[in-house]
C-alpha cells in the first residue's frame, strides 16, 4: 500500500494553507501513488483529532506520516505517539500556555490574540488531556524549527524533541515562509525518494 501523509495545519488556519499546499504539490509531483489528506480541523482540540484519526483508521503505522504544523503540530505528536508512526513536526506548540502572543508583533492582530486566549482558556483541560509530556521512540520525529518564530520559543522544540532529527532554521518566521527549501529533507523522512 502506498504511503499516506495526514497534514495538520495550525490554529485559524485551513488546508489551503501555504505549507500544505506546497507539500500536495510536491507529492503529487514526486509520488503521485501516496495518500494525502489534510482535513479542515475544528475548533475543539478533542474533535480536531477526532477528525485527524478518523482519516486514518486504516492505514497502518508503517505506512502513515503526520506532519503538523503550529497547533497541528502538539496534535500530530499526540496521534504519532497514539499510532506510533512518523511525524514532522512544523514549529510545532510544546506547550500552550507558553506562547508569545501578548508581544507586539506586526503579524497579529488583536483579534488573533483574543482569538488564542479565549480558544486556550475554553479548552485547557482539552489540550492538557492530549499533552505530550516525553516522546518515545524519538527516531520517529523529524522537527523542523525556526530560530524566527515570532510566536513560539524554539528553544521549547529543540528540548522536547532533544533525542530526534532536527533541521534548525536559523531567522524565518513561525510559518516558516522558506519551506520549500527544506521540503527535501521532510520528503526523505516521509519515505519518499
Amino acid at each position: 500500500m502506498p504511503e499516506t501523509i495526514l497534514y495538520l495545519h495550525g490554529f485559524m488556519s485551513a488546508p489551503e494553507s501555504f505549507k500544505a499546499q506546497l507539500l500536495k504539490q510536491a507529492l503529487s509531483g514526486k509520488a503521485p501513488d501516496c495518500r494525502y489528506c489534510c482535513p479542515q480541523l475544528p475548533i475543539p482540540p478533542a474533535e480536531a483529532v477526532r477528525v485527524a484519526m478518523a482519516e486514518i483508521q486504516d492505514v497502518s503505522a508503517g505506512e502513515l506520516t503526520v506532519v503538523g504544523s503550529s497547533l497541528g503540530g502538539y496534535y500530530a505528536n499526540w496521534i504519532a505517539e497514539q499510532r506510533g508512526c512518523r511525524a514532522v513536526l512544523l514549529n510545532p506548540v510544546i506547550d500552550p500556555w507558553r506562547i508569545k502572543i501578548l508581544e507586539d508583533s506586526p503579524d497579529r492582530s488583536d483579534l488573533q490574540v483574543k482569538a488564542w486566549l479565549d480558544f486556550r482558556e475554553t479548552y485547557a483541560s482539552a489540550l492538557s488531556a492530549i499533552r505530550v509530556s516525553a516522546i518515545t521512540r524519538p527516531e520517529r520525529y523529524l522537527l523542523v524549527a525556526a530560530t524566527g518564530d515570532e510566536l513560539l520559543d524554539w528553544h521549547l522544540m529543540r528540548d522536547h524533541y532533544q533525542q530526534a532529527r532536527q533541521v534548525i532554521i536559523q531567522g524565518s518566521n513561525h510559518g516558516i515562509s522558506d519551506f520549500e527549501h527544506y521540503m527535501p529533507e521532510v520528503l526523505a523522512f516521509c519515505g519518499i525518494a
